[in-house]
């Protein structure tokens, strides 16, 4: 009997808690599932969106299947109520793939029609998808259906601008796109054009209401709002700076910039940020430096407090669970993800469970219901 309920618990995903086992507690492993995107077409290459899961007592990540069918899926999200999950196809002839989180199975997809997909998100309804296609610099919208499906696309917006840099910044590339915490306006990022496009999405439609300009030859990257809204952090790629924004009434206005990694250290190139959820501390993936740099948030402006090893190379992705205590680093050069236990009172990292080895990550979800 203990054996068939901690076997059953453990297929679903969720917490065994104690299991009574001969008239004795027996403490069971309390696990989640987990996701990772990676590329496909690569040279050593993964063979879909990976499966796992992670011990929530210390971190542990395992892994446990794939889904095959999707290609180069290089950023995963899954929908409000878990029931669907969303990737892109990074590839010349862009596309995003619906998926069913309970079957996983490949439910269908969608061209983007731009090149090379590399984030996408959800309108705070649910009822729309949006890609940030990278080599084309644009963004394409989807009508979300209710058995998790996607529909053709209705809108594309094609980003206009260009940088310094001859190699990364010949044009527009969107590389990340994200809402507000009021979930009132829809942020482009875009590496090509040094600039963080700022929208209004209404009736399914993207408006463009102001644009913020960074430093030319900064490469913006991602963006992380804080909770309360007021401010938000911009990872640049390509001068390695954090830029501490102030925001409000669809205007962003770079601020404080600061440098992710020390000065006369190998070339890096910052890649994901992040914020706690109780807004005190920042976080951002060093590749090159191969660190994810610890900020202090100090009003509207950040501190570094300082940077610890990623235990991998290139971390292209990290990502916080659901509970705040673990963050998750996809070390896309080392084949490997790496756990690290957050403390709740200083924000401080520390290494927690052994390296997960799987091929190319590029993206970890943990999942929020299970």
């Amino acid at each position: 009997m203990g054996v068939d309920r901690r076997r059953f618990l453990g297929a679903m995903g969720v917490g065994a808690g104690l299991l009574m086992t001969g008239g004795t507690a027996e403490a069971a492993a309390v696990t989640r599932r987990v996701f990772f995107g990676a590329y496909t077409t690569w040279s050593g290459g993964a063979k879909g969106i990976g499966i796992g899961t992670y011990d929530t007592s210390n971190g542990q990540l395992k892994a446990t299947g794939v889904i095959s069918g999707v290609v180069n899926p290089s950023f995963v999200i899954e929908s409000r109520d878990g029931r669907f999950l969303y990737a892109v196809n990074e590839t010349s002839k862009g596309e995003v793939t619906a998926i069913n989180a309970g079957t996983l199975k490949v439910i269908n997809k969608q061209p983007t029609g731009g090149a090379d997909p590399c984030h996408l998100t959800l309108d705070p309804s649910g009822k729309f998808l949006i890609t940030a296609d990278y080599s084309s610099g644009s963004l394409s919208v989807f009508p979300v259906k209710p058995d998790g499906s996607l529909g053709a696309r209705t809108q594309k917006v094609q980003h206009k601008g260009s940088g310094p840099d001859p190699d990364r910044q010949e044009g527009p590339h969107a590389h990340h796109i994200v809402f507000d915490p009021s979930g009132r306006h829809a942020f482009a990022v875009d590496l090509g054009a040094d600039a963080v496009f700022v929208y209004t999405f209404a009736a399914g439609q993207l408006k463009l209401v102001s644009t913020a300009k960074f430093k030319p030859g900064a490469g913006p990257r991602h963006i992380a709002f804080h909770p309360n809204g007021k401010t938000a952090y911009v990872a640049n790629e390509l001068d390695s700076t954090i830029v501490a924004c102030t925001y409000a009434d669809g205007k962003l206005t770079p601020g404080q910039v600061l440098k992710t990694a020390p000065s006369g250290s190998v070339r890096n190139y910052p890649a994901e940020v992040l914020v706690s959820g109780d807004g005190k501390n920042v976080y951002l993936s060093n590749r090159g430096h191969d660190s994810v740099a610890h900020f202090a948030v100090n009003g509207s402006e950040l501190t570094l407090v300082g940077h610890t090893p990623v235990g991998g190379k290139y971390p292209r992705h990290i990502t916080l669970d659901p509970s705040g205590q673990f963050l998750f680093a996809a070390n896309q050069n080392s084949n490997n993800v790496t756990s690290f236990a957050v403390d709740r009172a200083s924000g401080k990292l520390t290494p927690s469970g052994t390296p997960l080895q799987t091929a190319i990550p590029v993206c970890v979800l943990p999942t929020r219901l299970g």
